[in-house]
């Protein structure tokens, strides 16, 4: 594989990095830099602003209103915002049911909701996992009863990631409770502003308020919001779930958080002399680098076959695997790095305008906190376990 970019792409990396230096906003770029929790504004003001320049959806291809970049301007792309501290595209419009929407939905789906997501005017969630219908999802139990023109609908999702910020939900719903698992799922948008919704917050070790619990009290929803076929939801659900897994790898991130623990391990040590000379610790780090280095190569494959005309398939659970197992291991050595100065958990200082006072290193006092949050990466899209079964079965045959 040849990465070596044409002056052409070195041209649009340029570009990149000039609009991002010019458009995002400092304060933002900030809490990105220094791991702090960002507010449902700092991204809307930036993802507005990349939806001017039509880079917002930068997956989408030009037919949809994306930009049509090629596998090597995505991957300039999103390395260049990840070194300029730029926050990560919240995926659930972008990546999950905007691509859902403009495969599987009717044209007048397409023409309501879309341009809303293109200038993230629209803020979206996802309604999947339920208490005891996570990894398992075909077991989900929130049903939609048809009424004429309308469905009702009642039950409950857990995890909800952002959903007290959210204007609209996509959910997996069971509309044939008689049907197989897999085949009496539908696949249904919902205003978040619909009477009978309730948003209760889950707070998280960090101290965080990131996910939801989402009630459904007899909520209705015009069958106008069906997308595809009732019943056929499954369908849906795999091609967002295959997305969604490429995404969690984020390689980029995983890159800058290498650096960042490369850092912290130039920093002089209590005795005189910083951790990046001791051989044992540089031989973590050398081969955590070869694997973000693989992972990225293994990244441009399956975006290159994209660019083919191909569809994400079994390898992004490969893909979904290491990078969420990278994430974690950036976490574990960068607390090996930090040593006794992680003990003193402040989750608090995540958070603009705490008044706790941090213990030792400016840096210290982040990394309990991110260590504890990065737990959640080898779950959430799909368990590392259920990826390895499908691994399993679509490409060893098993």
């Amino acid at each position: 594989m040849d990465l070596a970019f044409t002056a052409e792409e070195q041209k649009f990396a340029d570009d990149v990095r000039t609009f991002v230096k010019a458009n995002l906003p400092a304060d933002v770029r900030d809490k990105v830099k220094n791991g702090k929790h960002l507010g449902r504004d700092d991204y809307m003001r930036w993802q507005q602003a990349l939806g001017k320049k039509g880079w917002l959806v930068y997956t989408w291809p030009k037919k949809h209103g994306g930009p049509g970049f090629t596998p090597a301007q995505r991957y300039i792309f999103e390395n260049v915002c990840a070194e300029e501290y730029a926050p990560g595209i919240i995926p659930f419009g972008t990546k999950m049911v905007g691509p859902v929407i403009y495969t599987f939905g009717s044209d007048e789906q397409k023409a309501k909701f879309l341009p809303a997501i293109r200038e993230s005017t629209v803020w979206w969630c996802q309604g999947y996992s339920e208490p005891g219908s996570g990894s398992d999802l075909a077991s989900l139990r929130t049903k939609a009863e048809k009424h004429g023109d309308h469905y009702i609908v009642n039950g409950s999702k857990t995890w909800n990631t952002m959903g007290h910020w959210a204007d609209w939900i996509f959910c997996l719903v069971r509309t044939d409770p008689k049907a197989k698992p897999q085949e009496g799922i539908s696949f249904l948008l919902i205003d978040m502003k619909t009477p009978g919704i309730t948003v209760k917050p889950i707070i998280m070790a960090d101290g965080g308020h990131e996910v939801n619990e989402v009630f459904f009290d007899n909520v209705k929803v015009p069958v106008a919001n069906l997308v595809g076929k009732e019943n056929e939801g499954w369908t849906c659900a795999k091609f967002l779930l295959a997305n969604e897994r490429l995404g969690i790898a984020a390689v980029p991130q995983s890159k800058r958080g290498v650096e960042a623990l490369k850092d912290i391990a130039r920093a002089e040590q209590d005795n005189g002399k910083p951790l990046i000379e001791n051989p044992s610790f540089a031989e973590k780090i050398a081969d955590l680098e070869i694997q973000v280095t693989a992972l990225e190569f293994t990244e441009l494959r399956v975006l290159s076959q994209m660019a083919q005309g191909g569809q994400p398939g079994p390898e992004v659970s490969g893909l979904k695997i290491r990078g969420s197992e990278i994430q974690q291991r950036i976490t574990e050595l960068t607390m090996e790095a930090v040593g006794e100065y992680a003990a003193p958990y402040l989750p608090g200082l995540l958070w603009h305008g705490s008044n706790e006072e941090p213990v030792g290193p400016e840096y210290a006092h982040l990394t309990a906190p991110r260590y504890f949050n990065t737990r959640k990466t080898t779950i959430y899209g799909g368990s590392n376990e259920i990826q390895k079964g499908i691994i399993s079965k679509m490409v060893l045959g098993l």
